[in-house]
């Protein structure tokens, strides 16, 4: 088995959920790592397929460059990854349609669960990981940093997080004060980190210009404890710049790899 598609009737969304994951042809049945890597605003559990994860980490596990780990794409529809309601139902948008319901609930209390008790996983928060890119990005830190219990690496690869409260963050939240309770800007000021590895990242580029938010986020989670480190890519906001760098981050994600403490911008 290598990268499958598996579907979780969801009890709390209400609906039929598709989750892509990867697994490693290993010649032993040792229990596995795994990373939980999200998605983007208009993606879903094809992000895997789409960034040839299945190819980039047997030759990266072939060649000895990381260990063995699952890694797991569950789709969260365009819903940031939080609980922005109690039942499911979908609005219109500034960009779109944008999906209301427990989304964080349904990751934590149902996905990791389910990959759990079908893979031999470690189960774990030292062997346990969440990463994403753009607003995957921010759903990964988000709820990473308010459950350090769960999760010891956090990734957020050109995280699409805004600096102030916006007319777009309407359409997610019923208010400010639910915008910054899953804020990880606000989250990291209130916090304070043990044994937690985080990777931020983002490119020169980017036309959101999430490099600035990159800069705060570091500066106050170095501040507040965790093991942090922050690069400065070439690059836009595009799959281009997730593909050219999948290798590193896979290297941050793979056991025992994380060298840099409190690493600042290249």
């Amino acid at each position: 088995m290598s990268l499958v598609t598996k579907t979780i009737d969801s009890r709390i969304l209400g609906k039929e959920m598709n989750l892509a994951i990867y697994r490693p042809a290993v010649n032993d049945n040792s229990a596995l790592p795994v990373l939980y890597f999200i998605h983007g605003r208009t993606g879903n559990e094809s992000l895997l397929q789409w960034l040839g994860m299945e190819k980039t980490t047997d030759a990266m596990i072939e060649a000895g460059e990381i260990q063995p780990l699952i890694v797991v794409c569950p789709n969260l529809d365009n819903s940031r990854g939080i609980n922005s309601a109690e039942l499911y139902r979908e609005v219109k948008g500034k960009y779109g349609i944008v999906h209301k319901g427990r989304y964080e609930d349904y990751l934590l209390d149902e996905v990791i669960p389910f990959v759990d008790n079908t893979f031999h996983t470690i189960r774990d928060r030292s062997a346990r990981y969440i990463g994403g890119i753009s607003s995957g990005g921010y759903t990964a830190l988000s709820i990473g940093l308010r459950h350090q219990e769960l999760f010891s690496k956090i990734g957020g690869h050109m995280p699409a997080i805004d600096l102030s409260y916006t007319d777009e963050d309407e359409c997610y939240f019923a208010d400010e004060a639910m915008w910054l309770k899953n804020d990880p800007i606000s989250i990291a000021k209130q916090k304070t980190f043990d044994d937690l590895q985080v990777f931020l990242d983002d490119g020169k580029e980017d036309e959101g210009q999430f490099y600035r938010v990159c800069e705060k986020l570091f500066q106050l989670l170095r501040q507040n404890g965790a093991d942090v480190q922050n690069h400065l890519f070439e690059g836009h906001h595009s799959g281009d710049y997730i593909r050219f760098n999948m290798e590193t981050y896979l290297r941050f994600y793979s056991p025992h790899a994380f060298q840099s403490r409190n690493r600042p911008c290249d």
